[in-house]
């Protein structure tokens, strides 16, 4: 089973005010297990970057009003491709697999905006799994934040001084997995390695009879022993079939 956590940061909270994605991170899961495989892009969004966004991930400083001088090591984003230079690559990623995401509505409001705006098919809202749902069922008026969670399960999110959707995206598979039971919700049974490290499928697998049985391990003595013991509690006990 395949699975992508994905997380973005925007310009605001509407795209059809104008507002824009500025980035795009995702990790794959594959039987609930990060496989290592991500997708990360950060993306010119053709306009400023409102100051109370960049308060919250600190990306495009070059595209404030007034422009700010970037802090060495800072995201800037005029020189990042615009989304529909990295849409399809999104898209294709992506596939049909399952997108774990934190209030998903949103996140999908701003991808299939964009993806409409490239003529591009729309994602279909029941390809997303939203944790932030999850958690609300799970733990009813406890706080649902991704942070709040991260206390709540032990994990560690120190790294989190700014929104950042990669980084996010790693936290939140954390919490997912957590959010349905552990890491280890099926134990790694549906699929198992040969001797050439292709996968074999073993999900279908049932017990059989064995081609032969196995020999008996009890003793002629030990059987003589169960048999004086029964018959000293007369025709009354169960080994006798009394009852049927």
């Amino acid at each position: 089973m395949r699975e992508i956590v994905l997380d973005t940061e925007t310009t605001g909270f509407d795209p059809f005010s104008g507002d824009r994605i500025v980035e795009i991170g995702a990790v794959e899961l594959l039987n609930h297990m990060p496989t290592g495989e991500t997708f990360h892009v950060y993306i010119n969004p053709e306009r400023s970057m409102p100051a109370e966004a960049f308060g919250v991930h600190g990306i495009g400083p070059d595209l404030l009003e007034p422009p700010q001088q970037p802090a060495p090591g800072a995201v800037t984003l005029r020189d990042k491709p615009v989304f529909a230079k990295v849409g399809k690559a999104f898209v294709d990623f992506v596939r049909d697999s399952k997108m774990i995401i934190h209030n998903a509505s949103f996140d999908m409001k701003f991808l299939n905006y964009e993806l409409e705006r490239m003529g591009l098919a729309a994602l279909p809202m029941d390809q997303a799994v939203d944790t932030l749902a999850i958690a609300r069922k799970r733990f009813p008026g406890s706080p649902a934040t991704l942070d709040a969670l991260c206390r709540r399960f032990n994990i560690d999110n120190s790294n989190r001084t700014l929104h950042g959707a990669l980084l996010d995206s790693e936290i939140l598979a954390d919490v997912y997995l957590e959010l349905i039971g552990g890491r280890q919700p099926d134990f790694g049974l549906s699929t198992a390695k040969n001797e050439k490290s292709s996968t074999v499928q073993v999900d279908d697998w049932r017990p059989t009879a064995r081609p032969s049985p196995l020999p008996p391990r009890i003793t002629e003595q030990e059987k003589e022993a169960h048999a004086a013991f029964v018959a000293k509690m007369g025709e009354g006990a169960l080994w006798n079939g009394a009852g049927d």
